[in-house]
């Protein structure tokens, strides 16, 4: 029998049309393997991992800002520099606070001055009080020997008028005339003794009036002091103010002040980042019954693929991020449309896994979160 091809079939096979079959069949194999275990793989991960691509690095960021007006004399740091907690960043021209200082240093040492002098007089006056009752006391006993003596001139008086209409005239009319005249003289003392009394007890009161009146000086002179002095705190504050410095240690960006500019209270004028980080991660509301404070957490960052960060849960928020919003949505009407709540997880990075790149981890950088929950 003749071996020529040409005497074949048409339709027969060839052999190496033969040999490329088993090839492909372990290619389709290999493959189908693959896929295999790329969805066990996935489906594991799913079971194990609760994840999110809705997470960013968050941090501590200050909005440094001026606390007085004023033009700007200095700026003393540059665009993303590193500085130390109060470290000087930026100076206002301290002329107007500084001389705001010194005349309410002035007005507080006058009115020191005039709470010394209340004080002396109030001293004076309640010296002389005790003075003044002593006197009054004085004047009470020399009433009272006053009208002993007055007393004692009137019972002369008249014993001497009886004795003298008696039978036997034992009192001459020259002796009746000497003992009215000595009750005449005693009453006359009593009279001057009780008016004395009166002057010296009028001179108390009035050392008592006086006594209250230094002692509503002295207070109003200490109340005067209080506020010069508060006064004086309050423009030794502006003038601290003058100088703005660091609130932390970080690192300086979005610098908007210049040398010359002329800034107002509250103005921004400078941004300041702290080195700590964490991320935020923003679950699903039915993602949330899994995730637990404490479990372990991947991280990837957008910014350095190649690593893989470990971190752990530290807190969940206490409300979805729409009640955190500007304007939280209003479900009270009748165009209600559902949507899956998210809710603001807050994960620690491990320090260890930060070291070496911690220059290159800024808050605001994309992350995806995998928790471990099996």
């Amino acid at each position: 029998m003749s071996s020529d091809p040409s005497s074949l079939p048409p339709d027969a096979p060839s052999a190496p049309a033969k040999a490329k079959r088993p090839l492909g069949r372990i290619i389709l194999v290999l493959a189908g393997l693959g896929i295999a275990a790329w969805l066990a793989h996935v489906l594991i991960h799913l079971w194990r991992y609760e994840e999110t691509d809705d997470a960013f690095v968050a941090g501590h960021i200050h909005q440094v800002s001026a606390q007085v007006s004023g033009p700007v004399r200095a700026v003393l740091v540059r665009d993303n520099q590193t500085v130390k907690a109060g470290d000087p960043l930026a100076e206002i021209d301290p002329l107007e606070f500084a001389i705001a200082a010194l005349k309410a240093q002035a007005g507080a040492a006058q009115e020191k001055a005039e709470e010394s002098q209340a004080e002396a007089t109030e001293a004076r006056v309640a010296a002389e009080l005790p003075e003044a009752r002593a006197r009054v006391a004085e004047a009470q006993a020399e009433v009272q020997q006053a009208q002993a003596r007055s007393m004692l001139a009137d019972q002369t008086l008249k014993r001497d008028q009886d004795m003298a209409q008696g039978d036997d005239h034992a009192v001459t009319p020259a002796d009746l005339d000497a003992a009215k005249s000595s009750a005449s003289a005693a009453q006359a003392s009593v009279r001057a003794a009780s008016a004395n009394l009166g002057a010296l007890q009028a001179a108390v009161a009035s050392a008592q009036a006086q006594d209250q009146v230094a002692s509503a000086q002295r207070q109003a002179a200490h109340a005067a002091v209080s506020s010069a002095e508060a006064d004086l705190r309050d423009a030794q504050r502006k003038l601290s103010y003058a100088k703005i410095v660091a609130p932390a240690d970080g690192r300086i960006g979005n610098k908007n002040v210049e040398v010359g500019d002329r800034v107002q209270t509250g103005q921004t004028l400078l941004v300041l980042v702290e080195p700590e980080i964490w991320v935020v991660a923003n679950f699903k509301e039915t993602q949330l019954p899994r995730l637990h404070t404490g479990s372990e957490v991947e991280v990837k960052l957008d910014a350095i693929p190649s690593h893989i960060f470990h971190g752990t849960i530290e807190s969940l928020a206490p409300a979805s991020g729409a009640q955190f919003a500007l304007l939280p949505a209003d479900n009270a009407t009748g165009n209600f449309t559902k949507v899956v709540q998210r809710v603001p997880v807050k994960i620690v990075l491990d320090p260890a896994g930060l070291q070496g790149l911690e220059d290159r981890i800024r808050p605001g950088l994309s992350a995806d979160v995998n928790v471990r929950v099996r």
